[in-house]
């Protein structure tokens, strides 16, 4: 956590530096609308947090643009924690009983704060987001040694009666994700965003923020740990596109 902050603040202030030495350029060039994705790492997810679609449009007013985004993501508890079978040496995340996948579907507001020349210089936005959020709440499974089994596996949903020690690792990809449920909320995203891109025609640069998941009620993640139904998220999204 404290490492993702020190990078994100490191990051955001070489890209102030950057505009401050070039945003006052030439003329700055004309765009209507543009579409990015992006890949997204955040305090709540993994490696590789989730996948990130956006849309935008200019309105009357050039200096915001109306946006519609959707955002996939993996969100975990934050006490996971991953161990190694002793029967196997596989990793698996003890205690956990489900997934929650976050679908976030959000509306909201870019308003650029620099605009960029041609081939030079860096675009900087202050984004809004708000919108409902369908969490996606799959078992996770395990694979185990039943106690006085006769060296078989068994693979089902990890419940606290299962002793650790004969436990050999986690169950196949995406099992038990026809035993989903859905977990209605909304979210809230502020952000500033930082396009890089020397073509008129590409995007390409990084978003960075805080967002806010909030469901319902609790998701129980890890039946043994606190469970939460408000999840703040610190992120950096690296994004590409296209515009016209």
């Amino acid at each position: 956590m404290q490492h993702f902050e020190k990078f994100t603040i490191c990051t955001l202030g070489f890209a102030l530096i950057v505009s401050g030495l070039f945003a006052q350029t030439q003329d700055s060039y004309d765009y209507g609308t543009e579409f990015t994705w992006g890949i997204n790492k955040n305090t709540s997810g993994g490696l590789i947090g989730g996948f990130v679609f956006k849309r935008a449009r200019k309105l009357k007013n050039e200096k915001v643009l109306e946006t519609y985004g959707l955002e996939v993501m993996n969100v975990k508890h934050p006490q996971e924690v991953r161990r190694n079978s002793v029967q196997t040496g596989n990793l698996f995340i003890y205690g956990k009983s489900n997934y929650l996948y976050a679908l976030r579907l959000q509306y909201g507001r870019d308003i650029i704060l620099f605009k960029k020349a041609p081939q030079q210089g860096v675009e900087i936005k202050a984004v809004f987001a708000i919108g409902p959020t369908i969490g996606v709440v799959a078992p996770y499974y395990i694979e185990y040694f039943p106690e006085g089994g006769g060296g078989f596996t068994v693979r089902a949903q990890y419940n606290p009666s299962i002793n650790i020690d004969y436990i050999a690792g986690t169950g196949r990809l995406f099992e038990g994700l026809g035993q989903s449920k859905i977990k209605p909320g909304a979210n809230l995203k502020a952000a500033l965003n930082f396009e890089l891109g020397t073509l008129k025609s590409q995007v390409t640069g990084f978003e960075a923020g805080f967002l806010l998941d909030a469901y319902v009620n609790e998701v129980e993640l890890v039946p043994s740990a606190k469970n939460y139904a408000v999840f703040p998220t610190l992120f950096l999204t690296l994004f590409y596109g296209s515009r016209k």
